[in-house]
């Protein structure tokens, strides 16, 4: 079974800096592979998942 790929905005709290990636949906969470926002932080983000 292919799991959907969706699309997902995260933003920085600290810094304000924005990504949009593409990931894909396994057990209610989105996988991303996203890691450490360029100011260094890995814990504090906001994360939307986009309608298709």
């Amino acid at each position: 079974m292919s799991n959907p790929r969706v699309k997902v905005t995260i933003r920085c709290k600290r810094c304000g800096e924005k990504f949009t990636l593409r990931g894909r949906k396994d057990r209610g969470r989105v996988d991303t592979g996203f890691k450490m926002c360029l100011c260094n932080n890995d814990v504090d983000f906001d994360i939307e998942e986009e309608e298709a």
